[in-house]
């Protein structure tokens, strides 16, 4: 396991926990939630976060599926890129994937990556999702 700062483990475990619930309602048992591990070539790094912030703006505004793309990095590895992806469902995840602002993203990031993983996550308490998302500013 590569080593992960605390600060990202408890973003991560509060937004995970805030997506999922053993009682959930048939909406929220179709969402999706992905984990984007990136490790971004050093010389490129402040080209490629703002791609990433464009793409992910784009996403949040113009796909009603897409209820979350936030990424982040490692305080004390700023390569270390993770995003918290959060879609309504599979399909809005695959209508993602082929929009033109998500395809320029993976063109022009391409040869910025030196290494990607996807895990997919099991929400864990969905019912406090509303909760968090209200919470913020």
């Amino acid at each position: 396991m590569r080593p992960i700062t605390s600060a990202f483990v408890s973003i991560a475990i509060v937004l995970t926990l805030a997506v999922g619930a053993t009682t959930t309602t048939a909406q929220q048992m179709q969402m999706m939630v992905r984990l984007a591990e990136i490790e971004i070539a050093p010389e490129y790094l402040d080209e490629y976060v703002a791609i990433l912030k464009k793409e992910a703006a784009a996403s949040i505004r113009l796909e009603p599926g897409v209820i979350s793309i936030f990424p982040m990095s490692q305080q004390e590895h700023p390569t270390h890129v993770r995003i918290l992806e959060i879609y309504a469902d599979r399909a809005a995840y695959e209508s993602h994937l082929q929009t033109p602002h998500f395809q320029e993203y993976k063109s022009t990031t391409l040869k910025m990556v030196k290494s990607l993983t996807l895990t997919d996550m099991r929400p864990l308490d969905a019912e406090s999702m509303i909760i968090l998302f209200k919470k913020l500013p």
